[in-house]
């Protein structure tokens, strides 16, 4: 059992001392604390430490004795005297000493537009490392990628169809829930605004291109955002939070191979199926107003599909739900493999690799907008 930490000040004719007893380590120096701190303005220069009587000694102990002695009179440059044998007094109240950087000064902080331009600027440069830093990951990412197309038995099988199901099969239903409701939408209110113009008719193939196009894949994509890219920021995160990424990399496992690689096939092979889930869901919701609102006939909603809509419409969404994939993959896993080592870490970097592939969704849509617009597709 600890003794309690406890000392006695006594004003010798050549110096002050301050004698230790007990124990003086983190769990015993509490109850000292405020009597040492009470003590500080007798502490003169020259003042010594007698550790005579002095029992177990630790880092909290020493730092406690160290801070007492700088806050005093004796100043914060002077060596403590240590008088009396103790094992380890004297390398710890040097190495406390030592630890000490001074008092930390508040940075400045410049206002006006000298202040609006630094944080500017300061963005500006963080953005710009963060697109490095995510294209080389991207760059890092396709190499290993090729390494598994040559040899297969790199791929991690196991951790394929987990995250296949995880990331895809259970994604499923809240992406045709969601894709259908925005087909009832997109169809009343194209029954609506066309049937002003006597053009409801039109309903079908505004609902048949919205869906097949863009709404199919975006839907998809940005449930994908913020489901998966958060749950594989978050796991990867908590492992590297853990130090098991560091385990894996001294057990001679890759994370590239054994983390990153499976994630992003699963999401090349689950996206495409997943847009085309949401494509035919929210077509079926267009289907239902079209027949309860308008009197089209399922056969005849069918119909008019097959003949007015070129399905080079469904191949320009599927055609990006690909491209969608590796890049939400991606940004998850890097922004994962990014966090630190402390929970706040961890919740920015979830944020920021929701927030990043949003945008990156968005982004990438208006420009297969514009090339597909280009090339007349």
């Amino acid at each position: 059992m600890a003794a309690a930490a406890t000392f006695d000040f006594r004003e010798d004719d050549r110096a002050p001392v301050l004698a230790l007893s007990g124990d003086w380590t983190v769990d015993t120096i509490a109850s000292a604390e405020a009597d040492l701190r009470a003590l500080t303005e007798r502490l003169k220069s020259g003042a010594v430490v007698d550790v005579s009587a002095l029992g177990r000694f630790d880092v909290a102990g020493a730092y406690l004795i160290d801070r007492t002695f700088r806050e005093s009179a004796a100043g914060d440059t002077a060596r403590i005297a240590i008088r009396g044998q103790h094992v380890n007094a004297q390398r710890l109240l040097a190495t406390a000493r030592k630890s000490y950087g001074g008092e930390l000064t508040a940075p400045e902080h410049p206002e006006g537009l000298k202040g609006f331009l630094e944080i500017v600027g300061r963005g500006m440069a963080a953005i710009g490392e963060e697109i490095i830093e995510t294209v080389s990951f991207f760059g890092e990412t396709l190499v290993v990628l090729g390494r598994q197309i040559v040899e297969p038995r790199r791929i991690r099988w196991t951790s394929l169809v987990h995250v296949m199901e995880v990331a895809g099969l259970n994604a499923l239903p809240i992406v045709v829930m969601l894709s259908f409701f925005i087909g009832l939408v997109v169809a009343y209110l194209g029954a609506r605004i066309l049937g002003d113009f006597g053009a409801s008719v039109f309903t079908v193939e505004l609902v048949a291109f919205s869906m097949m196009r863009e709404f199919g894949v975006v839907i998809t994509a940005i449930i994908l955002a913020g489901r998966t890219n958060s749950a594989f920021t978050a796991e990867i995160g908590a492992m590297k939070m853990r130090q098991e990424i560091d385990a894996m990399r001294v057990m001679a496992l890759d994370p590239m191979d054994a983390l990153v690689a499976p994630r992003v096939i699963a999401m090349l092979i689950m996206t495409p199926i997943l847009t085309f889930a949401a494509t035919m869901a929210g077509i079926f919701g267009g289907l239902l107003v079209c027949w309860s609102a308008l009197g089209v006939s399922p056969a005849m909603f069918f119909a008019r599909i097959s003949e007015v809509v070129p399905s080079q419409h469904f191949w320009v969404g599927m055609v990006k739900s690909p491209v969608f994939a590796i890049v939400l993959a991606v940004i998850a896993c890097k922004q994962g493999l990014s966090v630190g080592g402390d929970v706040g870490s961890l919740g920015k970097r979830v944020t920021t690799s929701v927030v990043q592939a949003i945008f990156m969704v968005i982004l990438l849509d208006a420009l297969f907008a514009l090339f597909f617009l280009e090339m007349d597709w």
